[in-house]
């Protein structure tokens, strides 16, 4: 059926196709007040060598030089950034800071990169969080942001690390305030608007298609013409048989 007769079926029937495309139009207004909000907050802390670098002099006379750290990253800072990463994803973590896995708490903890199965080597730790609401989404993030820098300190307190080459992990973006996201409703409002579209065509077709089946079977008329009026004495004689 090309687009015409498409849209002459569509005005021919408006009475069903209007009130078909409103409801479904209320119903997406409907799946976008109703659907559950979605906020998110998110910081990054990068890991930073002390001004004297990661190793102690073996001769105090001669000490290391004072470095920038900002300007002095390696390949071992992103080491400790993946092991940072993987240790604060662990279950037992991510629960500590109340975001379960399975619950209604999203929390993401990457080097910055989209795909955690391939990290990019990199001195950066990005925290992001997905919750129901705004104060527990900005909450958890702080909380996750403290515990890095508490997991660090352990580690290398762990390895027994000379406490003046600690590796430091400074907070470059703090917990952001959190922000709604819009986009799973809006995508749930669109995907209904679709259906509103699809659900008017189908509606109006089937009127149509109901009309035609009624008209189908509608008993003939006879034709006008063929007999005579009934008689007095109940005859009646085909039309066109005298003369």
């Amino acid at each position: 059926m090309d687009f015409w007769a498409t849209a002459t079926v569509l005005f021919k029937r408006w009475y069903v196709t209007i009130p078909a495309f409103l409801l479904t139009i209320v119903g997406a207004v409907g799946v976008f007040a109703v659907a559950p909000k979605t906020f998110v907050s998110s910081s990054a802390l990068v890991l930073t060598l002390p001004v004297t670098g990661g190793s102690v002099p073996s001769d105090p006379k001669f000490p290391n030089p004072r470095t920038n750290p900002l300007v002095s990253f390696d390949q071992g800072l992103s080491m400790t950034s993946s092991i940072l990463i993987q240790a604060l994803n662990t279950p037992e973590a991510v629960a500590k800071v109340g975001a379960p896995i399975g619950g209604d708490v999203t929390l993401k903890i990457t080097s910055g990169g989209t795909n955690p199965e391939m990290m990019p080597a990199t001195p950066f730790i990005v925290i992001t969080c997905e919750a129901p609401t705004a104060e527990l989404a900005h909450g958890i993030v702080v909380k996750v942001t403290a515990l890095a820098q508490q997991e660090l300190r352990a580690r290398q307190q762990q390895v027994k690390a000379p406490p003046t080459t600690y590796v430091s992990a400074t907070v470059v973006v703090p917990p952001t305030q959190s922000d709604e996201k819009k986009g799973s409703r809006m995508r749930g409002a669109v995907v209904t608007g679709a259906l509103a579209f699809f659900m008017s065509l189908f509606a109006a077709f089937a009127a149509e298609s109901f009309a035609r089946h009624r008209r189908a079977r509608r008993p003939a008329q006879p034709e006008l013409g063929l007999y005579e009026p009934v008689a007095s004495n109940g005859t009646r004689s085909l039309a066109g048989r005298e003369g």
